[in-house]
């Protein structure tokens, strides 16, 4: 079995948009990897844990806006031009999906610790305010949002790794280069 061998060499993204990529990477999984220890083992420097989850989730929020602001301004290397019009509506919508998440993620903890009326403190004791009053039946649904939000971003990380492993491993067209800076 033999697969393409397009050697094509897309155009890298800008730096800052390489910079942003891969650190919010790193703190996405970071997130990920706390939030299921939190969820399933509370016994272990649950308090800790929790103050680093806050204050990474406030700060990926603040790199999303960071990075939806470059992504707008700088433009995004083209796709190649032998990409398939379903992968390239797959990507469009998988890129989509994946700001929603980082967007909705961070928002709906925010919402759910303000609706169970905790207070949100992030290193250092910096304080932000709550987005809404005392709700407890909210928060519960809230939670159960958050959950279900985080799986959802695991699946796509791991579509999106796989996707950039076929460009990367099998189509060979540069894709995975632009956002490692070739």
């Amino acid at each position: 079995m033999s697969f393409p061998q397009n050697t094509g060499h897309a155009t890298p993204f800008p730096r800052l948009s390489i910079l942003l990529h891969w650190v919010m990477a790193v703190l996405i999984i970071v997130m990920l990897f706390v939030g299921l220890v939190m969820a399933h083992d509370s016994t272990i420097h649950y308090a800790g844990l929790f103050t680093l989850h806050r204050t990474v989730g406030f700060l990926l929020l603040l790199l999303v806006v960071i990075r939806l602001v470059n992504r707008f301004a700088n433009h995004t290397p083209a796709l190649p031009m032998d990409m398939p019009g379903p992968m390239k509506l797959a990507a469009h919508v998988s890129h989509i999906l994946l700001y929603g998440f980082m967007i909705a993620l961070p928002l709906v903890g925010w919402a759910m610790l303000s609706a169970g009326g905790y207070p949100i403190t992030l290193w250092g004791g910096c304080h932000i305010p709550p987005l809404m009053g005392f709700h407890p039946h909210l928060w519960g649904a809230l939670r159960c949002l958050h959950s279900l939000l985080a799986y959802g971003l695991i699946l796509l990380i791991l579509a999106h790794i796989g996707a950039a492993l076929l460009h990367g491993i099998i189509r060979r067209d540069g894709v995975m280069g632009s956002m490692l800076g070739r």
